[in-house]
């Protein structure tokens, strides 16, 4: 069983930290329904958790050793706790003991796990378990709010019965709703938490656009959406109404996103104006700069051409222009995106003028593992009198950030 890069959580790479608590026998299919949705899992596990569980299982079960400790001399020799904090793109605590929350709360790191959680710079999420007491007792209460009041997420925990024979809020979420909680969609019976883009509308286009010359031939580019659809799933997850306007892509749809599927330049024109108006639209798509002039109904062939082929050629709509143009849509926030080999940020600063947009995201293309493709990037953000650098990453994390700076741009 591997990871997939489809899935809701396709791509990722999860750091899953199990608690000491009889719920830590529920982590192990946790691991299962993580990597069933396309995320690489790697598990750490306190010193309790391994009195209900042992290492070897997370590591049949996740295909990487599960670490224990923070004196492993092997693993430390090159600062390996650093290294695995560095490798997640979200942190999931999962069980979540009320001890472990009240050590997270208040920032101690005094085993590999707390100290994982300190050093981390991805989103952290926990997962309550713990006798129904413990969690409504003041402590627990005041931890918890706490560790939301930085951004925390919190699944769960459910109302049930628990361990001990009594029953009641404490018992750790099903696999499949902590699953459901990391992408965005709420379990059934369950609100999403408000987001920094809650109750606004976001249109995004991605992928390539493809421009037919026959009935088997296209002009196409190399971009794969993956970065679109990144930035999707991530407005979803912030609270946001989603329409993604997608290009010909082999992707799954982000849970709680609207899709549209399109081929050509001009479908994706026509798509995005219907899906107008709107506060925010991030135009990441790769839109063909032509087209043929004439489609050919039958297969051009090559008998009686010659040795070149010319092709008739017309400029395509420019969408992120006239979108950008539009004063009727309700747009506060107009954001495109500009892949160039040379000169990256002279060309953006001038397709951000030129096209009068609020915000661009320049990226260099033609590096061997980043760009079009890759699940890895690295981007500079700019807008009028200001620019922001996102350092090499994967596209799912560099997506979290632009959100973010949307959010923060909205706000200015």
């Amino acid at each position: 069983m591997s990871a997939t890069a489809t899935g809701p959580l396709g791509g990722q790479r999860i750091l899953l930290c199990v608690g000491g608590g009889i719920a830590a026998y529920k982590a192990l299919e946790l691991v299962r329904r993580l990597r069933d949705a396309g995320a690489s899992v790697q598990v750490a596990m306190t010193a309790g958790a391994q009195q209900f569980v042992t290492p070897l299982s997370f590591q049949a079960l996740s295909g990487h050793p599960a670490r224990t400790t923070l004196w492993d001399s092997a693993a430390e020799q090159a600062m390996g706790h650093l290294e695995l904090a560095r490798w997640a793109d979200r942190v999931v605590v999962a069980p979540a003991t009320a001890d472990l929350l009240a050590r997270l709360a208040h920032g101690l790191a005094d085993d590999l796990v707390t100290t994982l959680c300190l050093a981390t710079e991805a989103p952290l999420s926990v997962a309550p378990a713990m006798n129904h007491r413990m969690w409504r007792h003041p402590a627990t209460v005041a931890n918890v709010a706490l560790l939301r009041s930085r951004g925390v997420q919190v699944i769960g925990p459910d109302d049930g019965p628990l361990a001990e024979g009594e029953s009641g809020p404490g018992r750790l979420s099903e696999p499949d709703a902590i699953v459901d909680g990391l992408a965005g969609a709420p379990a059934a019976g369950r609100t999403p938490a408000t987001g920094l883009l809650q109750g606004l509308k976001v249109v995004v286009s991605a992928g390539p656009t493809y421009e037919d010359l026959d009935p088997v031939r296209y002009l196409g580019n190399r971009s794969s959406g993956k970065m679109g659809f990144a930035v999707a799933a991530s407005a979803a997850r912030q609270g946001a109404q989603v329409v993604l306007v997608a290009g010909p892509v082999q992707l799954e749809t982000p849970p709680g996103v609207q899709r549209v599927d399109v081929r050509s330049a001009a479908q994706m024109r026509e798509a995005v104006a219907a899906a107008l108006p709107a506060d925010v639209y991030i135009g990441a798509a790769a839109v063909a700069d032509y087209t043929p002039r004439a489609f050919s109904p039958d297969k051009i062939k090559k008998t009686g051409t010659g040795e070149t082929l010319a092709l008739d050629l017309v400029r395509t709509p420019d969408i992120l222009a006239e979108v950008a143009r539009q004063e009727d849509a309700g747009l506060k926030l107009v954001v495109g995106f500009a892949a160039e080999t040379t000169n990256v940020a002279d060309y953006a600063r001038q397709k951000l003028e030129a096209k009068r947009l609020d915000l661009i995201v320049a990226n260099r293309v033609g590096v061997p593992g980043a760009g079009f493709e890759s699940d890895d990037n690295a981007m500079t953000a700019y807008w009028p009198g200001g620019e922001r650098d996102f350092p090499a990453a994967p596209k799912v994390r560099l997506a979290d950030g632009l959100v973010e700076l949307v959010a923060e741009r909205l706000g200015a």
